[in-house]
């Protein structure tokens, strides 16, 4: 055997494997093979998207499942021993593995990055692997586990017999609260994007230290009913009986309970039910979404924290609250994990999105009242400019509410899908109610159809609120449009949300990240890949904050008389497409802040208000704004990849299978498809690329095909071979078939009416003959331009 003959997968198979198997890891529990742990990063060009390619690991070897311990990157034995070592190191970061190796079926390098060994990256022989033990201890020697915070530390994770299993970073975070409280810290603070399982995750420490023994009463905290009822009806579930919700009686024979922080204290003392219980009565407290509550000195959260000071506690937020009054870090201490937006999008386990900036004239302008103009209510309007500031929260101007809600109407037209699932925030809850009358008289037609096509979901309307469940449902088709002023900020999981629209100015970082956070859910069985943010108050400023870190795919700002629907975008500014990428085609409501003017809405009747400006902008990778159209796009990339005409002419006419460079192409994002369509003819790919890219006059596939059939070049092929010929001849012009000698070709219409595969292969003397005549005829429908 001539082992530098042997795939990378043969190595692995008769040379990595069994040393791992010798060393004592067992292959069912300890060893898996071809690990991917990212999803493959969602890109966005205009209706196109693709996936880049996922991250896949060799090698993961465990001490038990989800407690991962080392990672190996193997090469074929046309690479030295150590060229996987540092892909092996950048996934062993990633996944927070000690113990990165890599192999060429030789030996192995050991690169151990607890900083314990001297030197750290050492050559190892086929036959001296370490075993599970040897690497563990080292482990645990370098986190300092004590006998008794291991015991913890390899409690089993809940497996519900389904396959479902924790992604990378959630196992990541729980393994480090875990770690982090078998070591006595009982302060804990996570920080994980919106849309990343916070639950789920929560959901597995609690398990793994109930299991355990650790922890025997759990209180988990929220501050709004419908994220208890989510938790209690699926992530929770396996704790079946031993679980309860609280209310005002509290029965302390259950072990885990959930409940609003309202339910169990309040301004007066008899309100404060959970004084019932002693202050040890919990050993552990998780309060999701920490940041809207916990984190203030004087807050209701605060107090029945230190009132069970003596219990860990755990606090989950996607946004950590940190000003100068307010502080989750002061409280919990530096966050023991986190996974950000940006991280999220990357690795496409979140979508990502675009955004419309709209700007209307009032708002832009401003208004200053007529001399004596006088309100609705006939009161003279105070004589001073009025600002975005004051629209809808101390002065009405219906006109400007109409202009929003004719552009918001435009969007979901232009974009092919009215049935889109939308949350538009408002000013309060008043506003929330005339955005609403506003959008059902823009689309009367489907309000028709069904009275909740739009809806307004706010604390004061019960109505409203009794549809938010068939509003998260992404089974449940109504409702469509949502206002609401605050209610669906934080904490709801809408799945199938596409639009987000900011009728309302968001000055808390906190806040928007948690609103940007309301659409960035994959939904792939609704094919849900990302989403839309429109933004009519200038919210979106807060991207330029250095504490913003998810910026948008795109940026488009239309005109006056531009379609709203943003225009393709180049997908990753001027510096071109990245590579690996496949297509993919109660609830209590919060109160209204007080207004900062007047108590009562001033309303103005007869005021126009227009949409004004136009620009289109995008974001390149570096986060600069960039002015470029899809096909400039388009030409530069292809002239970075074929720096001539010439040079691609050899690559094409030198390539057997011409669908290899499209693939090439495709996986990069290209979006030759689009442009196909905006050109509006029936083009070979070849000669797309030569007008776009270098300006050559194109042919259309089946101009291609009658020049072939005009120089009757293939007079020395008759009968039944001819015959196959011209059919693929139409076959090209007709559908653009590329791979004509792809034998499968053969099997469909027209050419299957002609005689079987078999049969028509023999009429060319057999497969070389067919497949010469083939690319035979390639050549001729590209000659001219060779």
């Amino acid at each position: 055997m001539d082992k530098r003959s042997l795939t990378e997968r043969d190595i692995c198979t008769k040379f990595i494997t069994p040393a791992l198997r010798a060393a004592g890891w067992d292959e069912i529990s300890q060893l898996r093979e071809e690990v991917t742990f990212t999803a493959g990063r969602i890109v966005v060009r205009g209706r196109l998207v693709a996936r880049r390619k996922r991250k896949r690991a060799d090698y993961v070897l465990y001490v038990k499942p989800n407690i991962p311990i080392a990672v190996i990157e193997a090469k074929d034995n046309t690479h030295s021993v150590g060229g996987g070592m540092q892909q092996a190191l950048d996934y062993a970061e990633t996944l927070r593995i000690p113990f990165a190796f890599s192999s060429n079926g030789d030996g192995f390098v050991f690169h151990d990055r607890t900083g314990a060994s001297t030197p750290p990256e050492v050559n190892l022989p086929l036959d001296a692997f370490p075993s599970p033990d040897d690497l563990w201890g080292r482990y645990r020697t370098w986190k300092g586990l004590t006998p008794e915070a291991e015991e913890v530390v390899l409690q089993d994770y809940f497996e519900d017999g389904g396959g479902k299993t924790p992604r990378y970073y959630q196992a990541n975070a729980v393994n480090a609260a875990i770690e982090a409280i078998a070591k006595g810290q009982d302060r804990i603070l996570l920080v994980m994007a919106t849309g990343t399982g916070k639950t789920f995750t929560a959901f597995q420490i609690i398990w793994r230290l109930w299991k355990a023994g650790r922890k025997k009463r759990i209180l988990f905290l929220a501050d709004r009913n419908v994220l208890v009822d989510q938790t209690i009806a699926n992530d929770f579930r396996p704790f079946g009986g031993a679980m309860t919700k609280l209310s005002r009686r509290i029965d302390p024979s259950y072990e885990v309970f959930l409940g609003l922080y309202q339910a169990i204290t309040g301004p007066e003392e008899h309100q404060k039910a959970y004084k019932k219980l002693s202050p040890g009565f919990f050993d552990l407290i998780v309060i999701d979404e920490c940041h809207r509550g916990s984190a203030a000195d004087d807050s209701a959260w605060r107090e029945i924290l230190e009132y069970f000071s003596s219990a860990t506690q755990i606090g989950l937020t996607a946004t950590p609250k940190e000003t100068k009054y307010v502080s989750n870090i002061a409280y919990f201490g530096e966050p023991v994990f986190a996974y950000s937006l940006k991280q999220g999008i990357s690795d496409g386990f979140l979508a990502p999105y675009k955004v419309v900036k709209v700007h209307i004239d009032r708002d832009i302008e401003g208004w200053r009242p007529t001399s004596g103009q006088l309100a609705r209510d006939g009161a003279p309007v105070d004589d001073r400019i009025y600002t975005v500031r004051d629209f809808d929260r101390t002065l009405v101007i219906d006109g400007r509410t109409k202009a929003a809600a004719e552009k918001i109407t435009a969007f979901l037209r232009e974009s092919g899908d009215r049935f889109q699932k939308a949350i538009i925030f408002c000013v309060d809850q008043e506003h929330a109610s005339r955005m609403r009358q506003a959008l059902v008289n823009e689309n009367a037609d489907l309000v028709q159809g069904n009275s909740r096509y739009v809806m307004r979901i706010t604390g004061e309307d019960e109505a409203g609120k009794n549809e938010l469940g068939n509003f998260i449902d992404p089974e449940s088709k109504y409702p469509v449009l949502v206002t609401t002023s605050r209610l669906l900020s934080t904490g709801v999981d809408v799945q199938t949300c596409r639009l987000i629209v900011l009728e309302r100015e968001v000055g808390s970082m906190t806040e928007f990240k948690q609103i940007v956070g309301r659409g960035t859910r994959v939904h792939e069985d609704t094919e849900k890949y990302y989403f839309t943010l429109i933004d009519f108050r200038g919210a979106t400023g807060h991207f330029a904050d250095p504490e913003f870190d998810g910026e948008p795919e795109q940026i488009y700002e239309p005109g006056p008389d531009d379609p709203i629907l943003p225009p393709d975008p180049p997908p990753n500014g001027p510096d071109g497409p990245e590579e690996d990428e496949v297509i993919v085609d109660d609830w209590d409501d919060p109160p209204d802040p007080p207004p900062t003017g007047p108590l009562k809405k001033i309303y103005v009747d007869g005021i126009e208000a227009n949409v004004i400006a136009e620009r289109v902008q995008y974001l390149d990778r570096n986060g600069k704004l960039i002015t470029e159209s899809l096909r400039d796009f388009t030409r530069r990339a292809l002239r970075k990849r074929f720096t001539s005409l010439d040079d691609f002419l050899n690559r094409w006419n030198g390539e057997e299978r011409k669908q290899a460079i499209l693939d090439e192409m495709a996986s990069e994002g290209l979006p030759l498809a689009q442009i196909l369509r905006e050109l509006g003819k029936d083009l070979d790919p070849f000669d797309l690329i030569c007008h776009i890219a270098f300006g050559a006059e194109p042919l259309t596939r089946r101009e291609r095909a009658e020049r072939v059939k005009k120089r009757d070049v293939f007079t020395k092929y008759a009968g039944q071979a001819r015959a196959v010929l011209d059919a693929l001849l139409d076959k090209y012009a007709d559908q653009g078939v590329l791979d004509l000698d792809d034998g499968k070709v053969l099997t469909i219409p027209p050419l299957d009416s002609l005689g079987t595969p078999l049969e028509l292969v023999r009429a060319f003397g057999g497969k070389p003959g067919f497949e010469l005549a083939v690319h035979e005829l390639q050549s001729e429908l590209y000659r001219e331009s060779a």
